[in-house]
C-alpha cells in the first residue's frame, strides 16, 4: 500500500515538474519572440516569470544560451542596466562560454561608462561567437546552414577593429547578438525541412 502511495505521489511530482518546464519553456519562446519583433518589455514580462521559475532553464540550442542570457538582453534594450548587469554575469557564472551573455554585458559596460572591461567583454565575445559558427559550419552534415552568406562573422570581423569609443561598434554588436539569435532558428527550420525532405524520398 505504501509503494503504491510512493509511486503515486512520485508521478504526481514528475507531472507537475514536466507541466512547469513546458510553461517555463512557452515564456522563453514568448520572451524571444518579443525580443525578435522589437518588444522588449514584453520580453521581460515573459522571461523574468520564466527566470523565476527556473534560473537554470538552457534553451535546446546550440550556442547554450539560457534564460537569464534572454533576460539580461531585455533588460539591456529597455534601458535597465543595473538589472542587465546582475542578470547577464548570473548568466556568464552558470556558463562562462556563453557568449551571447558576455557580449550584452560588454554592450551593457559600455553604456555605464566603464568602457575598458566593456570593450574587453565585447571582443571575447565576438571571438567566441564567431569561433563557435566557424565549428558548426564546418561539420560536414548540417554546417551549410550557418551563416552561409558569412553575414554574421563578416560584422564579427568589422566590429573586432573598433574601438569603444567608436560609434559603429554598439550598433554592429547589436546586429550580431540579435542575428546570432535569429540564426539559430533560421538553422533549426533549414535543418528540419532538409530532413523531412530526406524523410520523403525514401
Amino acid at each position: 500500500m505504501k509503494a503504491k502511495i510512493l509511486s503515486g505521489s512520485l508521478l504526481g511530482l514528475i507531472f507537475i515538474w514536466g507541466c512547469s518546464s513546458l510553461e517555463v519553456g512557452r515564456d522563453v519562446q514568448a520572451g524571444r519572440n518579443a525580443l525578435q519583433t522589437g518588444r522588449p518589455q514584453d520580453a521581460v514580462g515573459y522571461l523574468s516569470r520564466a527566470a523565476t521559475q527556473d534560473p537554470n532553464y538552457v534553451l535546446p540550442f546550440q550556442l547554450g544560451e539560457n534564460v537569464l542570457t534572454y533576460l539580461g538582453r531585455a533588460y539591456y534594450e529597455t534601458g535597465r542596466d543595473q538589472e542587465a548587469r546582475a542578470t547577464l554575469e548570473k548568466a556568464l557564472a552558470r556558463n562562462s562560454n556563453d557568449h551571447v551573455a558576455r557580449l550584452y554585458l560588454g554592450l551593457t559596460l559600455l553604456r555605464s561608462d566603464d568602457k575598458a572591461r566593456g570593450e574587453k567583454e565585447i571582443q571575447s565575445a565576438l571571438k567566441g561567437i564567431k569561433d563557435t559558427i566557424d565549428r558548426l559550419a564546418a561539420d560536414s552534415l548540417f554546417g551549410q546552414y550557418w551563416d552561409p552568406g558569412y553575414q554574421i562573422r563578416g560584422d564579427i570581423q568589422r566590429a573586432m577593429g573598433l574601438r569603444s569609443d567608436s560609434p559603429e561598434l554598439v550598433a554592429l554588436a547589436e546586429r550580431i547578438g540579435k542575428a546570432t539569435d535569429e540564426e539559430e532558428g533560421r538553422v533549426r527550420r533549414d535543418q528540419n525541412r532538409t530532413l523531412y525532405s530526406r524523410a520523403g524520398d525514401s
